[in-house]
């Protein structure tokens, strides 16, 4: 009895992994038709060739981003490079007060922390897959601008996650705007 009983729960076994594999097999091969999930690819094989309008006004904005970016990077460096040397005149003064010299080498160290955090926010942007980006460090909070052609919701969430990585900040202090 206890042999033909070990014969009946093995084939009981059997019987329900099949069963088993069957149903899986049957629902997965009626949902890869109809159903998409989120973040699956998809190929398309598409021609499409741009008019030479199109591919001047593609151009043009491209030289206009890059311009914007650059000037936007001067003044920005201008403007740390006059607080640097505002500080270097305090510290070559031989009369200056220890609390202005004290004042002025916090003021040197404040900014130059803020170079590097900016610094490298920017670098993992662009490392991340944007052609350009600025990152200014303020009181209230951090503002990233990258060129608009490149900003959707994935895009925002990369940003996001590359200024928290580097700076204590709350995601509602970041602003992320496009040029």
């Amino acid at each position: 009895m206890k042999f033909q009983k070990k014969y009946v729960i093995a084939a009981a076994l059997v019987l329900a992994l099949g069963a088993a594999v069957y149903v899986n097999w049957q629902f997965t091969t009626n949902n890869n038709t109809s159903v998409k999930e989120l973040g699956a690819a998809s190929y398309v094989n598409a021609t499409a060739a741009a008019t030479a309008d199109e591919a001047k006004q593609t151009a043009a904005q491209s030289k206009e981003q890059q311009s914007y970016f650059a000037a936007e990077r001067t003044k920005r460096q201008s403007t740390q490079d006059k607080i640097l040397d505002e500080a270097k005149e305090i510290f070559n003064l031989e009369n200056a007060d220890e609390a202005d010299v004290s004042e002025a080498q916090k003021n040197v160290e404040k900014v130059l922390k803020s170079f590097t955090i900016q610094d490298s926010i920017e670098s993992i942007i662009k490392a991340k897959g944007f052609s350009d980006c600025l990152c200014y460090i303020s009181d209230e909070g951090v503002s990233v601008i990258v060129p608009e052609s490149e900003l959707n919701d994935n895009s925002v969430l990369v940003i996001d996650d590359a200024v928290v990585s580097h700076y204590d900040v709350a995601y509602e202090n970041i602003s992320i705007v496009g040029a």
